[in-house]
């Protein structure tokens, strides 16, 4: 990073901002095209949780390349100025990259569900087998990340 200032460099910063972010911005590699995709997500032990329909492009691109990088950022907030080229802005962020992997079963599925939803609410969910057969879910296992702050 250019500015060390701005790094974070302990796991337990970053580890917060990903349990505060409400979206998580999944990138992918199509045909050397980058694709872009905000979801909602889980977080736990260095692996992000992901939901989808059966079909669709990201789940295709995966399937082809499962290599991927995402972003997270929470307090977000533009810093004015008199001047144009000293306006800034407040954030906190961490980005990483890692490799994705298919969650097959109904039980793995459970679990993996039960950490997204976590995310959000504080609610115990119960999931019948049936929405957990039609829904597909997806890890990405966290290889490297990096987390930001300015202001």
């Amino acid at each position: 990073m250019r500015l060390k200032d701005k790094e974070i460099t302990q796991q337990n910063e970053m580890d917060e901002i990903m349990e505060k972010a409400q979206v998580c911005r999944l990138a992918v590699s199509y045909h050397d095209m980058p694709y872009i995709i905000p979801m909602n997500f889980g977080y736990s032990n260095q692996v992000l949780y992901f939901h989808s329909a059966g079909e669709g492009l990201k789940l295709s691109i995966l399937r082809e390349n499962p290599q991927a990088s995402f972003e997270v950022d929470i307090n977000t907030e533009i810093v004015p100025s008199e001047h144009g080229c000293d306006w800034s802005m407040r954030y906190q962020s961490v980005v990483g990259f890692g490799e994705v992997e298919f969650i097959e079963g109904i039980e793995a599925k459970r679990e993996g569900m039960t950490i997204i939803m976590q995310h959000y609410s504080d609610k115990v969910s119960v999931f019948k087998d049936s929405q957990l057969a039609g829904v597909t879910l997806f890890k990405l296992k966290i290889n490297t990340m990096t987390g930001k702050k300015s202001g």
